[in-house]
């Protein structure tokens, strides 16, 4: 496996991640357009944020175990879709569009856990 191929690896899943929280951050924004006081708004921006702390936390966790990226984005996934698919009406393309990059993460970083021993470079 060639160096590029064992860096794009290694960081396409963190980056991706990085880049899912960063979007799923924005949708808590909907909050500060509501009328109501400010402390209520705060509150409920913390709130709309818990999907974003938790892709912060299992990222944390998985950065030097890449296990725990997998187990943790795609338990994370298939939390979202039960909640989903069980309260709400939603159509499940639009429930997969959400969970679908939650699964590729975790994808990715099982298959960076798989491939470790060939993506570590030669002593």
């Amino acid at each position: 496996m060639s160096r590029i191929s064992r860096k794009f690896l290694y960081w396409i899943p963190r980056a991706l991640a990085i880049a899912f929280a960063v979007f799923i951050s924005i949708f808590a924004l909907d909050v500060f357009s509501m009328n109501v006081p400010l402390w209520r708004q705060l509150l409920g921006f913390v709130i709309h944020l818990i999907p974003t702390y938790l892709i912060i936390i299992v990222l944390a966790l998985a950065w030097k175990r890449e296990w725990v990226g997998a187990v943790g984005f795609i338990a994370l996934g298939l939390v979202y879709d039960y909640l989903m698919i069980t309260r709400t009406p939603l159509p499940l393309s639009a429930v997969f569009i959400v969970s679908g990059p939650v699964f590729l993460i975790g994808l990715l970083f099982l298959a960076n856990w798989l491939l470790r021993r060939k993506l570590q470079p030669a002593a």
